[in-house]
């Protein structure tokens, strides 16, 4: 999605002629009423690439004011930031300062920073349920928590019309996201600065010898997540049965939208999570900060990671012929699997190209399986 322009936030159109992946479009409003195609449009777009732009969300009315406080954010001095840092242990709320993350397995780092807030923070304060903030975040905690409120239920909205397509009862799925339990549903406010500003880090170079990931190839840990951007590119997908990434054009209005991880097992592997990075934006746009904001949807962290087979007949049956699914390890939450996950990010936390690998999600790149579990996908 586009925001509005302010003058602090200058925008270069995104190149017309860059080649771009389609993606389906979903109408919001009209699934939120019931319409039967609409949401049969996105149950496509769930079980084909997993990504799709969304329209009519009425979240545009807080991204504005998202920006704005992450901006000031980032403002603040080192010495007022790094106390608020997410740390080694796996953490994602607070703070991500850039180049204290690998982006792949030569060990590059990354160059975005991250102000994330748990959703459990959001809807408690001024309660603490995971951690404290910086100053800003806190002074507009009112501004935060209604992005997380409008975010969230816009995507339980589309989490729940998915239901009935897997044969999932009513309701199934928001037991798993039950506001009060701790999770890892967060907002992130993400800057990739401008050469010459306050944090840039230019990049490495990649194993093809272009310019590093600003966030490495990875897929979602969560159920849905939201993006927002300026109009800025660097967003790119590797379509499944491919190994070519391809770009996915900014387009004013709308978000991008995209499953993760937990609802692709959830559902035995009917809906589909998949990989994704972002690199440096096309010229001429590389010339200006890159913002983007993200709501991210996550299961309760006692959770447990396993497909939904006792409730579903259509996920079991996709379970048992998925090796993928019968290779899901006993005893995983949800909780373990998105902690484990960022830790093994870690600049701090690397031993070396393994650590990178086992850091990954369902995919990875064009082989396709669980580098954390080492079991291969079919397909």
């Amino acid at each position: 999605m586009v925001a509005p322009q302010s003058s602090s936030y200058p925008r270069t159109d995104f190149p017309e002629d860059l080649e771009c992946h389609p993606l389906l479009v979903v109408d919001f409003a009209k699934v939120k009423s019931g319409d039967e195609q609409e949401i049969d449009q996105l149950y496509k777009a769930c079980t084909a690439l997993g990504f799709f732009y969304l329209k009519n969300h009425g979240v545009e009315d807080f991204t504005e004011p998202m920006f704005d406080m992450g901006k000031a954010t980032f403002d603040l001095p080192d010495e007022e930031l790094m106390p608020f840092e997410q740390g080694d242990s796996g953490m994602s709320a607070g703070y991500k300062k850039a180049g204290l993350n690998n982006v792949d397995a030569k060990g590059n780092l990354d160059t975005v920073h991250f102000i994330n807030v748990a959703k459990d923070d959001a809807l408690a304060y001024p309660d603490v349920k995971q951690r404290t903030y910086p100053r800003i975040v806190v002074e507009r905690m009112d501004t935060v928590t209604s992005f997380v409120r409008t975010s969230d239920n816009v995507l339980q909205t589309l989490m729940a019309v998915l239901e009935p397509r897997i044969g999932l009862p009513k309701g199934t799925l928001a037991a798993l996201h039950k506001e009060g339990d701790i999770s890892g549903s967060e907002s992130r406010c993400i800057l990739k600065p401008a050469e010459g500003d306050k944090g840039y880090l230019p990049e490495g170079k990649g194993e093809d010898g272009n310019p590093a990931a600003a966030i490495g190839a990875h897929t979602d840990f969560g159920v849905l997540s939201m993006l927002h951007g300026r109009g800025c590119g660097g967003l790119q997908v590797l379509p499944p049965g491919t190994s070519k990434w391809q770009h996915i054009r900014p387009l004013p209005g709308h978000a991008v939208c995209n499953v993760g991880d937990t609802l692709s097992v959830y559902s035995g592997n009917i809906f589909k999570s998949n990989i994704h990075r972002v690199v440096p934006p096309p010229a001429p746009q590389n010339k200006h900060p890159r913002w983007s904001l993200v709501y991210f949807l996550r299961p309760g962290f006692d959770q447990p990671l396993a497909p939904l087979s006792d409730k579903s007949d259509l996920v079991r049956a996709n379970a048992e012929k998925d090796p993928a699914m019968q290779a899901l390890p006993k005893g995983e939450t949800a909780g373990s699997w998105y902690k484990r996950r960022i830790a093994l990010q870690r600049v701090a936390n690397r031993k070396g190209p393994e650590t990178w690998a086992a850091s990954r999600g369902t995919e990875r790149a064009s082989l396709r399986f669980f580098p954390a579990w080492g079991r291969p996908l079919a397909g």
